[in-house]
């Protein structure tokens, strides 16, 4: 029997500055994990936003198109592999949320994270389960997370070709590992995951060659590069 849809998250702040924050990428043994924070503007929604796992890839770039558009301010935060391995995933996960935080042109007045707790920071917030379903700014955020790390997996999987990495995302899929047997761990996966660890022990690094990275990645690391 399905479960029944949680209900829309009430929260306190009645404000016109609210920020929403989700993650992508906390179980995979490659890249970074990418976080968002989102600004949405009250006098231009985006219609259909959604848990971005829950959208077609087509609808969820659609989307995507329209809050760089729209929303009035987003930002991204990341960690990537080698801090992962040095702070934890956990930890690396709240650092990454606050960059994203930070990052906003726009100074929210209140957060909402998607999860069951917000990092140590100084902004006024609160925690939501299934937040991402539940706040349309988290949603956007999902939307904006998801694209972007997905997109960073297809650059990587051309530069390291063989590991499937376009379509599982870095997830560790029967695909994924069975390439790390036979490929051995790149310098963009997470040493400090088990099975990568397993890896290096028994197989060692990656020895094949690099690639560069495609000139025809679409999306932008400085999300604000283009205003004035």
């Amino acid at each position: 029997m399905p479960r029944a849809a949680l209900p829309p998250f009430e929260y306190r702040y009645t404000g016109s500055l609210l920020a929403g924050v989700d993650e992508v990428g906390r179980g995979p043994l490659i890249g970074a994990v990418v976080t968002a924070a989102v600004i949405l503007d009250p006098e231009r929604p985006i219609a259909g936003l959604a848990d971005s796992k829950k959208l077609s890839e087509k609808r969820r770039n659609a989307l995507y198109d329209e809050i760089l558009k729209h929303a009035s301010a987003w930002s991204i935060g990341r960690c990537e592999a080698r801090e992962i391995d040095k702070l934890n995933i956990y930890q690396a996960t709240m650092l990454a949320m606050e960059r994203a935080v930070s990052g906003l042109a726009i100074a929210p007045e209140y957060v909402l994270v998607d999860g069951n707790r917000c990092p140590r920071w100084h902004w006024p917030s609160e925690p939501v389960i299934k937040g991402d379903s539940r706040v349309e700014a988290i949603s956007a955020a999902s939307i904006i997370a998801k694209v972007t790390r997905d997109r960073e997996m297809e650059a990587l999987e051309a530069r390291f070709p063989g590991f499937g990495l376009a379509q599982h995302k870095g997830y560790p899929t029967p695909v994924h590992l069975e390439a790390l047997r036979r490929l051995g761990a790149t310098p963009e996966h997470r040493r400090s995951f088990r099975p990568v660890r397993e890896v290096i022990d028994e197989v060692g690094l990656y020895q094949g060659s690099v690639l560069p990275e495609p000139e025809t990645l679409q999306y932008r690391t400085d999300l604000f590069e283009d205003i004035d």
